[in-house]
């Protein structure tokens, strides 16, 4: 069964950091593309960063200030979150696919054959 378990997230102040963590079961393997998604409260889930196997993307809003990350030894994706905004407060999800991705692709969410149960991320101002 494949499972990706998400960890690392917490409260923090305006202009803190936080790295989130998520394992991966058997999966990662065969995920050609894996991707950070979240959801703030009353908003549809977005796009934050992906990871194939040669480039890495990241939302507008996020970029100079998360970098995303594989350790393949491992089966651990991460996202680590610098300089954190209070809109940035959202839960957060790990997700894979088997498909390659793309700059126009990695952020469309029903290509993603699983995702994690999510871990909560509050920034205060």
């Amino acid at each position: 069964q494949v499972q990706l378990v998400e960890s690392g997230g917490g409260s923090v102040q305006t202009g803190g950091s936080l790295r989130l963590s998520c394992a991966v079961s058997a999966y990662t393997a065969s995920a050609s593309c894996m991707g950070w998604f979240r959801q703030a409260p009353g908003k549809e889930r977005e796009g934050v960063a992906g990871i194939s196997s040669y480039r890495t993307y990241y939302a507008t809003s996020v970029n100079g200030r998360f970098t995303i990350s594989k350790d393949n030894a491992k089966n651990i994706l991460y996202l680590q979150m610098d300089m954190l905004k209070p809109e940035d407060t959202a839960m957060y999800y790990c997700a894979a696919r088997t498909d390659s991705c793309y700059s126009d692709t990695w952020y469309a969410q029903n290509a993603y054959n699983r995702w994690g149960q999510g871990t909560q991320v509050t920034v205060s101002s």
